[in-house]
């Protein structure tokens, strides 16, 4: 039977059970055999009733002298009790609302039972809702071991998902093992269907260990085969230089109306010293929202036009991609250089509106220099006479910035080479040079084995001037005072973000969402107020809509999730209340920040949380005493791993990180090691085809735009 084949044709699986496997993006039982288990309960050591009741927490192998089931009139639950006994000693279990347990463990049933001893004043010792597991031939997988514990959804169990792994398991002997052998020897590795195995099902702690470090060296390994096969792949280009003009980028800097910062001028020259290679640059430029990317990206785009080069900066929304135009029309429209906008919804060129077709000819014929647009306009944009999709053609397209966007991918890259000259033999394999910017604060250490196909600049300062937001912690008691204050600000003009985890209510998580949140604020504290709705779900156009009405203040209230993180910069905007604040990663409450701070009125960030602990407290203090977010992000990716500086969606190569962390740096550095072996001396990856199968698959299912 083949790993690949869906979880509806494997050993009876309900309709029922498929659904909930599916909301888990479980749909073969190579899914499933890739289902790592996020926590292990050890129940390994066997002790007596008497050593239980001794060490108050473990397993025991006994039988089932007494049990019945009784009706709580109090509590409306059915309580399953049974007294439990081996030649050592006797004890009661009690379950709540499990009454098909009086049927299973009838008396006399021999079972593992494994949990915690609770002291009651009236009856004494009790062993409470313990797992269980009727002793056969078959070794144990509930109890008696390492027993592991999942991810999962509602109504699906942990017995559901283990017994459904353990059914899978002899079919991790046919998955492939694509790590070359030499690799598995150096670095003393288990073998795949081995860590598989041993991942979900341990002998012990010790082979536990063992096959962790397979598991992890696999992910890790592969990002950086595809970093270097990325770095290769790019050196294979020939990039236009792009001649650093001193004179006129000093003139341009010292007309500016404001102080470049230290770290913008480096980053700068960093960035124009790349431009002058004859090879592509692949830079990524971070910087805290408002530090000054822009306008390092703006140099940049300054010495291609006096190099005769075109350029493209390509934003992540039609808003931004306007705000974008208008920021690069006010410091160099006033020069002879040509700006054209293209989105989905505008096609303008200076300040006039132009058909896509005269637009494309204009690009085409080198009658624009700078190209600003989503980025779409990388790949296709509708606009054909035919209505179909037409990809733009430039006639000597020298740079492209990507702004919030990680990772480029060579598909991607190689389609925007393509079109990035009319006259293809102008430059062999021509390539433009790429400059990608984000605001999400990637520690050096972790964007270096991310992204180890870029080179990286850092703008850790802000611009001078700007006024520190004033930030508070929020207990509940001062909730109200906290919405009366805001009453007040947007009677003077002001507008308000409020910032939620949640899209959805969820009972289980406790924690607030956007859309209760919405209702609640729209029906009762703030009733005379526009408020608007702004999350992840929303079409395209809807969250455009929203936020054009929050830039024109026809909105006072925006309610969303941490979309807003990559969006526009609102002036008016000075108050930002973020609820549930302990949900976030201290770099993502940075980020969220910094959306207000942006004009010259006095701003106000409120973090509401609802935890007491000590712990979120101290937490929560860091963000009101940090210079900047890459200290957050290196204390985030200390303490709560990678995905919480990414956020929940997590994009490119970060999706592979199931279980290793980017702290794992002894694995981090064998991984590194392993890829240099492989790849040196220009060694092609065909020669190790289990491995060459593998980059394939990930490079056509993974999507890294």
């Amino acid at each position: 039977m083949n790993p690949s084949i869906p979880l509806s044709q494997f050993k009876k699986i309900g309709t029922a059970t498929l659904k909930k496997l599916d909301k888990l993006n479980l749909k073969t039982v190579q899914n499933l055999l890739y289902h790592y288990p996020f926590r292990y309960e050890d129940w390994s050591k066997i002790l007596t009733v008497a050593e239980l009741k001794t060490k108050k927490s473990g397993t025991v192998k006994a039988k089932v002298t007494l049990i019945a089931n009784h009706r709580s009139p109090r509590k409306r639950m059915v309580i399953t009790e049974a007294i439990i006994a081996d030649k050592t000693d006797s004890l009661k279990v009690i379950w709540f609302n499990q009454p098909f347990l009086a049927t299973t463990l009838r008396t006399g049933v021999e079972a593992y039972f494994a949990g915690k001893i609770d002291y009651d004043e009236t009856y004494g010792l009790e062993l409470l809702n313990p797992s269980y597991e009727i002793v056969n031939k078959k070794e144990p997988i509930h109890t008696g071991r390492l027993v592991p514990v999942y991810p999962t959804t509602a109504s699906l169990s942990q017995k559901q998902i283990r017994s459904l792994i353990r059914q899978a398991l002899p079919l991790s002997q046919t998955i492939e093992d694509w790590l070359p052998r030499e690799i598995r020897t150096t670095y003393n590795l288990p073998a795949l269907s081995m860590a598989i195995e041993q991942i979900h099902f341990p002998s012990d702690k010790k082979w536990l260990e063992r096959c962790l470090h397979r598991l992890k060296f696999d992910e890790l390994f592969l990002i950086q085969i595809q970093n270097q096969l990325l770095r290769r792949e790019l050196q294979k280009y020939q990039a236009p230089k792009i001649k650093f003009d001193l004179d006129q980028t000093k003139a341009f800097v010292e007309q500016l109306p404001f102080k470049l910062t230290e770290s913008q001028r480096k980053s700068a020259w960093e960035v124009l010293q790349d431009l002058e290679q004859s090879k592509p640059t692949n830079r990524l430029l971070e910087g805290d929202v408002g530090s000054g990317k822009t306008m390092v990206a703006i140099i940049a785009i300054l010495n291609a036009y006096l190099s005769h080069y075109q350029a493209a900066y390509m934003a992540p929304t039609e808003i931004l991609a306007r705000q974008h135009f208008e920021t690069i029309k006010k410091f160099l429209g006033h020069k002879s250089l040509r700006i054209a906008l293209l989105t989905h919804g505008d096609r303008i060129l200076g300040n006039e509106k132009i058909s896509p077709k005269n637009l494309q000819e204009k690009i085409i014929n080198h009658e624009v220099d700078v190209i600003v647009g989503t980025h779409a306009l990388i790949s296709a944009h509708g606009g054909s006479a035919s209505g179909g999709q037409e990809r733009i053609t430039f006639a000597n397209l020298g740079l492209a910035i990507i702004d919030e966007q990680h990772r480029f991918g060579v598909e991607q890259r190689s389609k925007l080479s393509k079109n990035a000259q009319v006259n293809q033999e102008a430059i062999k394999n021509f390539s433009p040079h790429f400059l990608s910017m984000t605001a999400t604060p990637i520690p050096r250490s972790l964007a270096l084995t991310l992204y180890g196909d870029l080179d990286l600049s850092i703008i850790d300062e802000m611009p001078a001037g700007r006024k520190k937001i004033i930030t508070e912690i929020v207990k509940p008691s001062e909730r109200e005072k906290n919405y009366e204050f805001i009453r007040e600000q947007i009677k003077s003009g002001r507008q308000a973000f409020i910032i939620c985890p949640l899209i959805d209510p969820s009972d289980k998580l406790g924690v607030k969402s956007v859309k209760e949140e919405y209702d609640k604020l729209k029906k009762t504290i703030f009733p005379d107020m526009e408020i608007g709705l702004l999350h992840g779900r929303l079409k395209a156009e809807e969250k455009e809509k929203i936020m054009k009405r929050f830039l024109k203040n026809e909105v006072h209230i925006l309610v969303s999730t941490t979309v807003v993180e990559v969006g526009i910069d609102v002036s008016n905007a000075s108050i930002m209340i973020i609820e549930g604040a302990e949900r976030f990663g201290l770099a993502q409450l940075y980020q969220l920040r910094g959306r207000i701070g942006r004009g010259e009125h006095q701003s106000y960030c409120f973090l509401f949380t609802d935890s007491q602990t000590l712990k979120t407290y101290q937490r929560l203090k860091a963000l009101l005493v940090a210079k900047n977010s890459f200290e957050l992000a290196e204390k985030d990716l200390e303490l709560r791993g990678p995905g919480e500086i990414f956020g929940t969606e997590q994009s490119g190569y970060l999706e592979s990180l199931k279980i290793a962390k980017l702290t794992d740096s002894a694995i981090v550095k064998e991984a590194q090691e392993a890829a240099d072996k492989i790849l040196s001396g220009g060694s092609q990856l065909r020669k190790y085809p289990g491995l060459y199968k593998k980059i394939q698959h990930i490079q056509q299912s993974i999507h890294l735009e």
